[in-house]
């Protein structure tokens, strides 16, 4: 069978399911894995899907609302090249937000050594830096919701306005040029957008899948942004539009 023939057997399994089994392909194909997961690339290359651990979903699928554990499985490798490049930003005793993010959290593994104050509305952010010594972490509280792992409501919003952050690190479900970064969660939505007036420097952490689409609910324009932090897969046109709109664009390699 040729590739591209296999290729849109993997398609159209997809169209009718939903999410694909690396495994279960290769099995019914009559193909190894390693040939299956090099079909996947070149199809997530295309925009024809989102890799995954372990197999495949549509396109659409992270701009519905997936768990947290779902959300880091997705893009892994872009998000680590993402918060890695976000991370050499932060300079000594700053005051940095980390949202609740599945990008955002990947952040942790890369924060400088040097004394910062991270507040955050994230519980895996807060037990991801528990043994860091020279970082202090603030919770906003709020009402827990369990999905996402993180605090949100009026009493979380309420306590960002004893802070001023230097820089806000936060992701989205999908961004667009014209009506700018969404969320498919209202509360998570209405949360971000509390958080911006609160920041110097507004950082957006966004893989290339995300960019060009939009979401149900959208909480910050194009405009807004200080600084959108992407990967090297990204549509040049797209960034080159956010950069006509006075925002700092670095591609992570």
């Amino acid at each position: 069978m040729l590739p591209t023939d296999r290729q849109q057997r993997i398609l159209d399994r997809l169209q009718a399911e939903g999410s694909v089994r690396t495994v279960g392909l290769a099995a019914d194909l009559g193909v190894t894995d390693e040939t299956i997961r090099k079909d996947l690339e070149n199809l997530e290359r295309r925009g024809e899907l989102v890799r995954v651990h372990g197999g495949a979903t549509r396109p659409e699928r992270p701009r519905i609302d997936l768990s947290l554990t779902e959300r880091q499985s997705v893009r892994l490798d872009a998000k680590r090249a993402i918060a890695r490049a976000a991370a050499a930003r932060i300079q000594p005793n700053e005051t940095i937000f980390i949202d609740a993010s599945s990008t955002a959290l990947t952040l942790t593994e890369f924060l400088p050594d040097f004394p910062l104050t991270v507040l955050t509305n994230a519980h895996n952010v807060i037990t991801a830096l528990a043994g860091r010594e020279n970082v202090e972490i603030f919770s906003t509280g709020g009402l827990f919701e369990t999905r996402s792992g993180s605090y949100i409501g009026l009493s979380a919003e309420s306590a960002l306005r004893r802070y001023h952050i230097h820089r806000m690190f936060f992701s989205g479900s999908a961004v667009e040029i014209g009506r700018g970064v969404s969320e498919t969660n209202p509360r998570q939505a209405a949360f971000k957008e509390r958080v911006i007036p609160c920041a110097s420097e507004i950082c957006l952490l966004a893989d290339s899948s995300k960019l060009g689409h939009k979401a149900s609910f959208f909480f910050a324009t194009i405009d807004q942004l200080t600084t959108l932090v992407t990967d090297a897969e990204a549509n040049p046109d797209f960034l080159r539009a956010v950069e006509q709109a006075g925002v700092n664009v670095l591609v992570a390699e």
